[in-house]
């Protein structure tokens, strides 16, 4: 039975998936100095003396899949929370009248208002953004950190970043101050704001927030979030703190430092209490929290990263070079650059080294070195753009996903989703499984910009039962098998839905009913729709270029604007990170 392959076994003991090859740490995960960042106290030991660390064993990790599971959960946590407590998030935009629940009462700015009242420390880093103009959300997160401030909570609008970058990460971390077997952090790519609050069926968030014409008045949107517990809530923390703690202003720009004067919104945050021990264990998962933080140039330097981190990057980099079967990943952009450097098929000097200018290159080069191995890839059918930013994003898939087929054909497949009703489902979430061993979910996207440009957080595990249970968990929603009511048990265990996608146990499997159940959906399309719809939410990506006369600025805006480098420059004309 699919369950008893999917249980936990005895701790302490090796874990070894269906291929038999021991999940060495070492192996698949970096050290500190793969990290390629001496200035971050993350890797730092837990106690005086001892070696320093760049992941944590003894974790227990819970993917929520869809936005409603996980903000019911973070409702949940953040109820629960009393005097000396802390609430700590970050996030790219965020919603204060977001109903976490859908029930009033529920909003953002309710649930961690009476946790303040409550004694809760509550703080928020929101990355400033660009001016609505632009397409991004500016009054939005400055409203949540003004509402927030009048309750009492501390919310920075940080714009410590390169010209056109962001700060991404999404994730809230809670301490507790009387009991720490509780305490919890949730890292993924689900923000605190409004369209996110979906489930399986994909009708869409209530709360909407408009995308393009395709995805209608109520856009269905499909993202992961973890839930983490152990020993590595204090890393999440801790990536916090040295963001919390960085003395460089919040903005330089001199027009935003006399508007916050004016409308008296706090620009230096206040001391942050003493950092506690690491919870205690909670599981069995290692887990390890991979970051981007760009170089932001001469004399703008983050304290705890001088020359940026790109250990996404890394991460990536080398659990790909260690793929031999399958490579599943969802995500929102799937991007990459043909430029005369890196033209299609081209071999690097080591398939261990980064690609430094092509994050399609792991792939690639991996593809080329294992016969065996297949790449099965979900994101959106559409754009969140539409005119000459549309084409430039376009035109980065395309490249992306045909580089992949020459050299792998037959071995490579790009799907999107549609919900029920026809409408197709935005995919944000960010998410890549390795063989059933190493699995990530986080803010970072498959580009260079979350490569090296913007600030990201994911949590890169280490575990064949959670590898595994994922890919199966959602293979059950996208071939339409999940019952109404199902969801995940208390405990983390799944509550049926692997038993009806036994015939995705393994990477075969997959691969075969991803392209039937895609197959079936597509020719029901070509006949005219006659009949009952067949199930499931997955169709063959179709494919998408730009017209030839527009390709040269969309190749601009992909290279300044989209898909940016943010490497420092001694690293830019090369194949490092």
């Amino acid at each position: 039975m699919v369950k008893a392959a999917c249980s936990p076994v005895d701790r302490g003991k090796s874990r070894r998936v269906h291929t038999g090859r021991v999940t060495d740490p070492a192996a698949w995960l970096l050290s500190p100095a793969d990290r390629g960042n001496p200035a971050t106290r993350i890797d730092a030991a837990d106690v005086p003396g001892e070696p320093d660390r760049s992941w944590t064993t003894g974790n227990r990790v819970l993917a929520h899949i869809d936005g409603a599971s996980y903000f019911e959960a973070l409702h949940r946590v953040v109820e629960e929370t009393g005097p000396g407590d802390l609430v700590w998030f970050t996030d790219w935009m965020g919603d204060g009248n977001l109903r976490l629940t859908g029930e009033p009462g529920s909003e953002v700015v309710e649930v961690l208002g009476r946790a303040l009242a409550r004694g809760v420390d509550v703080r928020g880093l929101v990355w400033r953004s660009h001016t609505d103009q632009a397409g991004f959300f500016a009054p939005a997160n400055r409203h949540l950190g003004e509402q927030l401030g009048r309750r009492g909570a501390e919310v920075s609008l940080d714009m410590r970043v390169r010209p056109g970058g962001s700060h991404h990460q999404k994730f809230v971390v809670v301490r507790h101050a009387d009991d720490p077997a509780r305490d919890v952090a949730f890292v993924g790519g689900i923000d605190l704001a409004r369209n996110r609050r979906d489930d399986q069926h994909h009708a869409g968030d209530p709360q909407a927030r408009r995308l393009t014409k395709e995805y209608g008045a109520h856009a269905p949107w499909h993202d992961v979030q973890l839930e983490l517990r152990g020993p590595v809530v204090r890393d999440v923390e801790t990536t916090f703190r040295e963001r919390w703690e960085d003395p460089a202003p919040l903005t330089l720009a001199p027009w935003r430092r006399v508007a916050d004067a004016l409308r008296r919104v706090e620009t230096n945050p206040s001391a942050l209490p003493p950092q506690a021990a690491a919870p205690p264990p909670a599981g069995d998962s290692t887990v390890q929290l991979l970051r981007t933080y760009p170089h932001l140039g001469p004399g703008r330097g983050y304290d705890f990263a001088p020359e940026g981190e790109r250990s996404v990057a890394r991460g990536y980099s080398r659990a790909i070079a260690r793929a031999r079967e399958l490579v599943y990943i969802e995500d929102q952009f799937f991007w990459s650059h043909d430029t005369e450097h890196n033209l299609p098929g081209r071999r690097r000097s080591s398939t261990n080294e980064p690609h430094g200018n092509d994050v399609v290159a792991a792939l690639e080069q991996q593809l080329e070195a294992e016969p065996g191995l297949r790449v099965v890839i979900v994101v959106p059918r559409h754009p969140d753009q539409d005119g000459i930013n549309r084409q430039a994003q376009l035109l980065a898939r395309h490249r992306a996903l045909e580089r992949l087929v020459r050299v792998a054909p037959g071995r490579v497949a790009a799907y999107c989703l549609e919900n029920a009703a026809g409408t197709p489902v935005y995919v944000h979430a960010k998410i890549c499984i390795v063989d059933d061993t190493w699995a990530t979910t986080g803010s970072d996207n498959f580009n260079r910009r979350s490569w090296t440009h913007d600030s990201e957080l994911t949590a890169a595990v280490l575990d064949p039962v959670h590898a595994r249970t994922l890919r199966m968990r959602l293979a059950a929603e996208h071939l339409g098998r999940l019952a109404p009511d199902e969801g995940v048990g208390p405990d983390g265990a799944d509550v049926g839905e692997l038993d009806r996608v036994a015939d995705c146990k393994t990477a075969d499997g997959m691969v075969e009913q991803f392209s039937l159940a895609a197959t079936h959906l597509d020719d029901w399309y070509a006949a005219g729709r006659v009949g009952e719809r067949p199930p499931g939410q997955l169709r063959r990506l179709p494919r998408a270029e730009p017209p030839a006369a527009l390709r040269p600025l969309a190749r601009l805006l992909l290279a300044t604007v989209h898909d940016p480098d943010g490497r420092p420059a001694h690293l830019r004309a090369t194949e490092s990170y």
